[in-house]
């Protein structure tokens, strides 16, 4: 018997663990980008390592999608049980609420960062003749690392929206369970290269398209691109369509070899098919080069992301302490992780200390710290409920209900 179906229906531990693990990742990613081969970042070390790259390019590939099928399949989990008024009012307050609180306090620290760091290598002074910021536009708005809140605020419009017609109309449930039918269709070792397929498209069209960074971020503007669109669109709409079916969780389990090996050999050969670990900052401009590009990167990012799917149904789907406190707190460390990555960094850069020293103390500090103002400031109070949906009382004996949907 596998272990998710040891599990209540209503528990799915692994898949909320696996949330946290996508968020926490971002902390990892985010601190390898200071000792790339080629300066990428604001704060720019000049010792480097291609495994540094490495371990950002394996990261970068699941992170988000694996993210936001999870976060459709928990959507749609909300609507179920709160109704769309409540679905509305918990969003509004959970996910639209600390976009607006702490993107500005966020992207001052980072502003200040930069000019910490431009002071430094201008020999202590803040340099006077740099270019002007651009003008705040559409397309100009620097959404940080938070542009995940905005890309799932409008992932739940669009899907209230699409499900409308389709709630008003299925009054005999005839309609649904023609989707859940094709929904079953379309779980299967299959199901990768299925999502795959639109992705590879929208790469392919995507103007000034670097393949080593895969789906373009779509952390500046407040239209997203279409790449990123379609790969975290097709992940949260799988995720919410999954939570109809969730016998089919277990068809993923049971594919957690063949989705972990084919993710190894895509994701190398993607690796390869890029240069290597050292990025290339340069788009790509032959067509003929970039559609196989287009489409091994796309077949990478959905492999992998069934991979750790599948690999934390079958192994993470029985309640852990530590791993449930780790989901807990992955919200608010995500949300602040960034300035303080960054600060650490800056403190670093001079030491003569070994890169991965230097990434370990950065990585370690930003962590350190983020979790203990997780636990004084967050967890116990008014913000734990506001951020997670409950406020943990002191000395409470943890419980392995179910954490709360994202």
């Amino acid at each position: 018997m596998s272990s998710s179906e040891l599990q209540p229906v209503d528990r799915l531990h692994g898949l909320d663990a696996l949330r946290g693990i996508a968020l926490l990742l971002g902390v990892v990613l985010h601190a390898s980008m200071s000792y790339f081969p080629v300066p990428i970042w604001i704060a720019a070390d000049t010792d480097s390592s291609p495994v540094a790259s490495a371990l950002f390019f394996a990261i970068h590939l699941f992170r988000m999608t694996t993210f936001f099928l999870i976060a459709g399949l928990f959507a749609h989990m909300m609507l179920g049980r709160r109704g769309t008024s409540g679905f509305i009012r918990d969003r509004l307050s959970r996910i639209a609420g600390p976009l607006a609180v702490f993107w500005t306090p966020v992207l001052a620290a980072i502003i200040g960062g930069l000019i910490w760091m431009a002071a430094i290598r201008n020999g202590g002074t803040i340099p006077t003749d740099g270019p002007p910021p651009p003008p705040l536009t559409l397309e100009t708005f620097p959404l940080t690392h938070l542009w995940f809140l905005w890309v799932l605020l409008i992932l739940y419009v669009a899907t209230l929206i699409l499900r409308a017609p389709f709630a008003i109309a299925d009054r005999d449930g005839r309609w649904g369970r023609s989707v859940d039918r094709i929904t079953g269709a379309l779980i299967g070792p299959w199901t990768p290269l299925v999502l795959a397929a639109p992705l590879a498209v929208a790469l392919w069209m995507a103007p000034n398209w670097m393949p080593f960074f895969g789906i373009p971020t779509p952390d500046t503007g407040l239209v997203p691109n279409a790449a990123a669109m379609t790969a975290f669109g097709s992940a949260f709409g799988l995720g919410f369509l999954l939570d109809r079916r969730r016998d089919l969780l277990a068809r993923i389990e049971g594919l957690w070899p063949v989705f972990t090996v084919v993710a190894l050999g895509v994701g190398s050969a993607a690796m390869v098919m890029v240069g290597g670990p050292v990025p290339e900052l340069a788009p790509v401009t032959d067509p003929e080069l970039k559609a196989p590009l287009a489409a091994i990167m796309a077949l990478a990012v959905f492999t992998s992301t069934f991979a750790a799917l599948s690999l934390a149904l079958r192994f993470a789907s029985g309640y852990s302490a530590v791993r449930r406190y780790l989901a807990d707190s992955s919200y608010w460390v995500y949300i602040v992780h960034l300035p303080l990555v960054l600060v650490g960094q800056i403190l670093v850069i001079n030491e003569t200390w070994p890169w991965f020293v230097k990434f370990g103390v950065v990585l370690g500090g930003t962590l350190a710290i983020s979790l203990l103002s997780y636990e004084l400031l967050i967890r116990h109070s008014f913000m734990g409920r506001w951020l997670n949906g409950c406020r943990i009382p002191w000395r409470r004996k943890a419980s392995p209900a179910l954490a709360p949907a994202e």
